[in-house]
């Protein structure tokens, strides 16, 4: 057979990355929860940047390239203006990212959930399902509080989902030992 169907090798390369994004994904999270305004702040930035980036070589694009059309320039205009706003503004970024995030756990949890089907009755199915239980409750409370406490719960619930994605990877890795030996 050939070396690429060989299943215990793929089950072995599964499990080593399996422990190195887990444990990654542990430390980014637990970064993000001892540093929940830092991380949203950051966040922010990062975003704002990015989107002034995108719209720079956009209209760099637009002006070499198809500057013909004035409806052309509305896509560079919205970025840029979007990016600059969001960096002369970084909380307002922070609550649009936490509304973001509010959406992103509730399909994080149901998403989670399926995937955590999938795995049953592997050993680890269980933290997966937790994961995506917990990214559906983290939706909720965020809700509750929103849009006044993102400055914190934007950092802390992205750092908890990221310790608990961690954990989830893991166990599943961790269980492969069941079915591979």
């Amino acid at each position: 057979m050939h070396e690429y169907f060989n299943t215990e090798e793929i089950l072995k390369q599964f499990k080593i990355h399996s422990y190195v994004a887990g444990g990654l994904l542990l430390i980014a999270g637990i970064i993000g929860i001892l540093l929940p305004d830092v991380t949203a702040l950051t966040l922010s930035y990062f975003i704002g940047w990015l989107l002034v980036i995108g719209g720079t070589i956009s209209a760099y694009h637009i002006f070499k390239s198809y500057n013909t059309k004035w409806i052309a320039w509305f896509k560079p205009l919205i970025l840029l203006t979007i990016g600059i706003l969001i960096l002369l503004y970084p909380l307002t970024g922070i609550v649009s990212v936490g509304l973001l995030l509010i959406i992103y756990f509730l399909f994080d949890g149901f998403a989670g959930i399926m995937f955590a089907l999938e795995f049953y009755p592997l050993k680890g199915w269980g933290w997966m399902l937790f994961n995506a239980i917990l990214s559906i409750l983290l939706a909720v409370v965020f809700l509750t509080g929103w849009p006044l406490s993102s400055i914190w719960l934007v950092g802390l619930f992205v750092g908890i989902s990221l310790v608990f994605d961690g954990i989830a990877i893991i166990s599943v890795a961790y269980g492969m030992k069941q079915i591979s030996g």
